[in-house]
């Protein structure tokens, strides 16, 4: 097995700091994602993050049952969908049957915005049932004994605020899209604070990873002999970061999950990339609606600012 660090969550439950990110977008052809689990708890991934707007638990789960390695050695995360508010028990219990296993280890709410089952439209905080609603009912999960943690997704400082003001269970994690144009420092921060795990997805920017060119962290990888994708992910792992990373490609896969020990000032070069003039933004676009949201909600609602170089999350 790789020699992977685990972080432990507010209930103490490890999470693995490296894991299999499974949303295949374009790539998510007929089992694709079978496969690709297959070879990642081959070569020694132990966590594998998917969710149900995936459209692939039933894969994953195949390949987590035939893979030969111990159960009780991996860790699955999966997502309750924006626009199954208003059935979370019935979502996650479809989620478990998908996946053919007796429990899932976290279980996070995707969004914090509620949409319609048809996407047409996404419902304001003020409607019910909104994101604390479906805390509350997620909190009633742990006690089936099915879910190890429960969290979220996507959430910004101000959203967490409002959450954390009814709820009584704190979330174990709140996964965010994080790299070195986007570090998420203020947000670590106040997660920390809160007792609460910030994990990343989109480590190399999905698809998208415009730090790659930048001379200075290409210095970082060369010092190493590495990939630009190694830096990445041991950079966020390094600041106690655990971070999904997707790749098909079993050589790319086995370098993922091979972490570096960066020094001080090369941890420093990379926090500070995003200082550069236009470097601080989203590298993700696939969650935008035609009108410019995101998933329906403002970047006002979603507690995210807006600059001139793009989106910003805290």
């Amino acid at each position: 097995m790789a020699d992977i660090p685990r972080v432990t969550m507010n209930n103490g439950l490890k999470m693995p700091s490296v894991g299999l990110g499974c949303w295949l977008g374009l790539d998510g052809g007929p089992g694709v994602a079978e496969e690709m689990c297959r070879n990642a708890l081959k070569h020694g991934y132990r966590h594998i993050d998917t969710a149900t707007g995936y459209f692939n638990e039933e894969l994953v789960g195949k390949a987590i049952r035939e893979s030969g390695v111990p159960r009780s050695e991996i860790f699955l995360t999966t997502k309750l969908w924006c626009s199954h508010f208003g059935r979370v028990r019935e979502a996650f219990e479809d989620s478990l049957k998908a996946f053919g296993l007796d429990y899932i280890d976290l279980y996070l709410m995707h969004f914090p915005q509620r949409i319609a089952e048809d996407n047409s439209r996404a419902f304001p905080f003020e409607e019910h049932p909104n994101f604390v609603d479906v805390w509350a009912e997620m909190e009633k999960l742990l006690g089936t004994g099915k879910v190890r943690a429960i969290g979220v997704s996507n959430f910004s400082v101000m959203n967490l605020e409002i959450l954390l003001q009814s709820c009584t269970v704190v979330p174990a994690t709140n996964q965010v899209e994080a790299h070195p144009c986007l570090p998420q420092h203020d947000l670590q921060a106040y997660c920390e604070a809160k007792g609460i795990v910030l994990s990343a997805y989109s480590p190399l920017g999905q698809g998208n990873p415009a730090f790659f060119s930048d001379p200075d962290f290409l210095g970082v990888a060369q010092a190493h002999g590495a990939t630009p994708a190694q830096v990445a992910i041991s950079w966020l792992v390094q600041r106690g970061v655990p971070t999904l990373v997707k790749s098909a490609n079993v050589e790319r896969m086995k370098a993922n999950i091979t972490l570096l020990k960066l020094t001080p000032d090369e941890m420093r070069v990379v926090n500070e990339l995003h200082t550069k003039p236009g470097a601080h933004r989203s590298l993700v676009k696939g969650f935008y609606w035609p009108d410019g949201t995101v998933n329906g909600w403002t970047f006002e609602q979603l507690g995210w600012p807006l600059t001139e170089g793009g989106l910003v999350k805290a």
